[in-house]
């Protein structure tokens, strides 16, 4: 991969300015300032602790209370997705200090330990899960055909034995299938407070005790059914939450996966392998053809091409020379590279870039779910009427226990939160099935709702906007005995240009002409012998020209003026469409790009965007995105390369193509599947009608309660049918939910 774009001095100067010692210097190096004091506050979490049970809203603000009321500690963040908490400490506190405070919280905690946070752990809870589900959904179709009989009007010993086997199936599938709630409901218990699953376990806990009571003194009502029909829905709200988080995974441990763990050392003209945490700045290292650059530094001798689109975008490579700065994670291509190290490990750009991620991620947004602050609202509110049920009907009964413990069970059934936690489950899971057929995956399960709310629309232009693979434009203009020259030199390179040569000579039947000694000259081209004479095929000085202002790579004959030939980005299917539906849709539409500006208003006058920017570094993207959110902008960002991973994942929502690097698909909160960029414009709409299904789902919930929950409290509903009516309003909420299909 030697060829090189006749453009690519230009867009050098473009894209990377100057140091103070007149050397160019890349993207990277001029990220790692801002991504430093950006990410400060990552860098001081001197402890890292893995929180496996953590699972919703109000862990975050019992964990990190819990921690930042600790002496010696300056800061507390909890990541949600990853489970993991960052406390920024002094040096008095040891891991085990807040290992201890964490369990008297109620939270099982320990030092970071990345085997949890892998994929096989991921998959494992989400297993386990299903097969709770499963347990439960076979348990409540037995028990339900067992209570027809008794509705039925089964009476006297053959309505005892139907409760007997109804219990014998129902409480092992309780004690198995319930323990994701017992054991939330235990933690919080240890911790003096009562979260979101005691309700729900004492619910089910109530409904198998009064069944118990009821089936061995011959009563007429047993609650087995509705025990196991709460267990089952509840389990399928846990799992879809489980879903939405278990898929988003952590751009920053993309970006830090490509960190080299090794360099070679040139020590006294030796070569040594060495950790690179032990690498320091003035080390030369040594970076074969391939490699990838485990450090920041300065080239002193070799050359070759970088291939840089980790860092910028841009598919194609630059010209690598002594004097040349180099960061980490770049791609040496062509030829071995000497490198006097300037940064290292936790020094290098990357890993200040990965830190930049790792800020926006962890970050703080205003906000929250629907469905999370009702579900805080009903936590306290639910025990209290409960508590008012048992005691009214205590006193009102004279001491009835057994009446007024039926009524509170059946008043703990009936506001169960199955409804109002489906609400939102039931509407992704729809919307997302929605999306799915039509090439978006929904990685985050807030991401509709934000998705609702966007006003701005911020694109890439390689790789997202257009497909990254360039196209000849002028080849048919050039004499064929000329081409088939190109078509020689080109065939012996692996370069993007070339390798778009090489396909127009295809298509145009163009054989390759009789070329001798072809050699690769890293960082300029392929030479070769043709006629006796030196033939070049490669960037426009090394072949005697002035380079131009487009993409294109120059064949010197050594008879004539240098040829250029040229090429163009293809546009991404369906880009014209959508920008077109954006703007008639009232959004705003903005074009970011670290092209050369001559490319990127080429591209933004065809699309008709008017707001653009070219030269564009990852720094000032993420910059950019959080000016327009200052300014009360709700952006989605569209991008797909690791330069984009920052700004991806500032916005408020974002959107990555399923070619984008893995740490730009980990940054973003929907996938796009196919090569038709189109369905965003799809997917904006039907964000739209699931916000309002949301709405409307919360609507059914609460006037189910306003009508259901004074019937229980005046003792007109037993458990079984509290059951019932609590089933009937899941079921209606996902009905509502299906309409989006």
């Amino acid at each position: 991969m030697s060829i090189a774009a006749g453009n690519l001095n230009t867009r050098s100067e473009s894209l990377i300015p100057e140091s103070p010692g007149g050397i160019s210097a890349c993207p990277a190096c001029v990220v790692a300032p801002a991504a430093a004091d950006l990410a400060r506050v990552v860098r001081d979490a001197r402890i890292v602790l893995s929180l496996p049970a953590a699972h919703c809203a109000e862990c975050i603000s019992t964990v990190e209370k819990a921690l930042q009321a600790v002496p010696g500690v300056r800061s507390a963040r909890l990541n949600l997705t990853l489970k993991r908490v960052s406390v920024d400490a002094g040096p008095e506190i040891a891991p085990a200090d807040l290992v201890a405070v964490l369990d008297r919280a109620g939270y099982e905690a320990h030092e970071l330990d990345p085997g949890l946070l892998s994929v096989t752990e991921t998959d494992r809870q989400g297993r386990d899960l299903l097969m709770r589900m499963g347990v439960a959904f076979f348990s409540m179709m037995n028990v339900m055909l067992l209570s027809v009989a008794v509705w039925s009007g089964a009476d006297g010993a053959t309505r005892d034995m139907f409760h007997w086997i109804s219990g014998a199936i129902a409480l092992p599938t309780v004690v198995f299938s319930s323990q994701p709630f017992f054991k939330g409901a235990w933690r919080s218990l240890k911790a003096g407070r009562l979260g979101m699953d005691f309700p729900i376990s004492l619910a089910i806990v109530l409904a198998c005790f009064i069944s118990i009571f009821e089936t061995i003194n011959s009563g007429p009502h047993s609650y087995f059914d509705a025990a196991v029909m709460l267990t089952f829905f509840l389990l399928i709200g846990r799992y879809l939450d489980h879903r939405t988080r278990a898929i988003a995974r952590s751009a920053a441990q993309e970006l830090a996966a490509l960190e080299v763990p090794r360099a070679t050392v040139l020590q006294d003209g030796t070569e040594v392998i060495r950790p690179i945490s032990e690498v320091i700045p003035g080390d030369l290292v040594l970076v074969r053809p391939g490699g990838r650059m485990p450090v920041d530094g300065e080239i002193v001798a070799g050359a070759s091409e970088i291939d840089r689109s980790l860092l910028t975008g841009e598919t194609l490579p630059v010209a690598a020379h002594p004097g040349a700065l180099v960061s980490a994670g770049e791609v040496n291509l062509t030829g071995p590279l000497t490198v006097r190290v300037t940064a290292a490990g936790k020094d290098s750009s990357l890993h200040q870039m990965a830190d930049l991620v790792a800020v926006a991620e962890a970050a703080k947004t205003r906000y929250t779910s629907l469905a999370e602050r009702a579900a805080h609202a009903y936590s306290s509110i639910v025990h209290v009427l409960a508590g008012v049920a048992f005691t009214g009907w205590l006193i009102y009964t004279g001491g009835d226990f057994r009446m007024s413990v039926n009524i509170m069970a059946a008043v703990l059934i009936i506001t169960c939160p199955c409804a109002l936690g489906l609400a939102v489950p039931a509407v992704l899971t729809s919307a997302s099935g929605r999306l799915f057929r039509k090439g978006l995956l929904i990685k985050d399960g807030t991401a509709l709702e934000r998705l609702s709310q966007v006003d701005t629309v911020v694109f890439d232009k390689t790789g997202t906007l257009t497909l990254g693979r360039p196209v000849a434009t002028n080849f048919d203009t050039h004499p064929p005995a000329v081409a088939e020259v190109a078509l020689a030199l080109a065939g012996a390179s692996s370069h993007p240009l070339a390798m778009a040569l090489a396909e127009a000579a295809r298509v145009a039947g163009l054989r390759p002409a009789r070329v001798e000694d072809i050699r690769e000259m890293p960082g300029y081209g392929v030479e070769g012998l043709w006629k006796g004479r030196v033939v070049r095929l490669g960037r426009a000085e090394w072949c005697g020209a002035e380079p131009g202002a487009g993409t294109a790579t120059w064949l010197s004959t050594g008879d004539s003026p240098a040829r250029a030939f040229t090429f163009h980005d293809r546009l991404r299917p369906g880009a014209a469409g959508l920008v077109d539906a954006l703007k008639a849709d009232g959004k705003r539409v903005v074009l970011l790009s670290g092209d050369t500006p001559p490319a990127v208003s080429a591209l933004a006058a065809e699309l008709g965007i008017d707001d653009w920017a070219a030269g564009v570094l990852p720094a000032e993207k993420a910059a950019r995105v959080r000016d327009l959110k200052a300014a009360g902008g709700h952006v989605l960002m569209v991008g797909d390369g690791l330069n984009d991973t920052a700004a991806l994942a500032e916005a408020y929502v974002s959107i990555s193509p399923a070619s984008a690097l893995d740490a730009a698909r980990a940054a973003s909160d929907i996938v796009l599947l196919g090569q038709d960029i189109a369905p965003i414009a799809d997917a904006l709409r039907i964000s739209r009608q699931a916000s309002r299904r949301i709405v409307e789902n919360f609507k059914i919930s609460a006037g189910y309660n306003v009508i259901a929950v004074p019937l229980a409290l005046f003792g007109m509903a037993t458990p079984l049918a509290a059951a019932l009516a609590m089933s009937l309003s899941s079921v209606t909420v996902s009905l509502n939910a299906l309409r989006l299909k």
